[in-house]
């Protein structure tokens, strides 16, 4: 089922994407196994099972806000993603981008913007390309207009 929201968007280099979380929930995907395959080896080992995780509590540095967020997620956005081998030449343009929103807190980007943070430039239409199909590869989507 496709949202009519994501399908009256054309997509350009200018577009905002993002992982869409509801998506993984309504083709009923196992998001924190995914997650769990981006954490790097000591954290992978700390939270050998999925569920081990549980939430804490992370302040924004911008806002000072605190939210409750997934223990997995905190884990990559403050530790894996700092890590060297986080984004790697062979890492896959869909694995790569979703790595920069995680460890971006999902704030929005464009195909310019993914494609210098994932070390791609000049692969902008690629990236474009990739996310803008019509196969939604791990809930990466645009942002509907007006959404943003």
């Amino acid at each position: 089922m496709t949202d009519p929201a994501f399908r009256l968007v054309k997509p350009t280099l200018k577009t905002p994407f993002h992982i869409d979380y509801l998506w993984w929930e309504r083709q009923q995907r196992e998001l924190r196994v995914y997650l769990h395959s981006h954490l790097c080896d000591e954290h992978r080992a700390k939270f050998e099972a999925v569920e081990d995780a549980g939430e804490v509590d992370w302040v924004d540095a911008d806002t000072a806000e605190v939210q409750r967020v997934d223990g997995v997620q905190h884990a990559l956005r403050i530790h894996c993603s700092l890590q060297p081998s986080y984004l790697e030449a062979h890492t896959s343009l869909v694995d790569a981008v979703f790595r920069v929103f995680l460890a971006n807190g999902n704030t929005p980007l464009t195909p310019f913007e993914l494609a210098e943070r994932i070390g791609r430039p000049g692969q902008e239409t690629t990236v474009l390309r990739t996310l803008s199909g019509a196969r939604v590869y791990k809930g990466l989507r645009p942002i509907p207009e007006g959404a943003h």
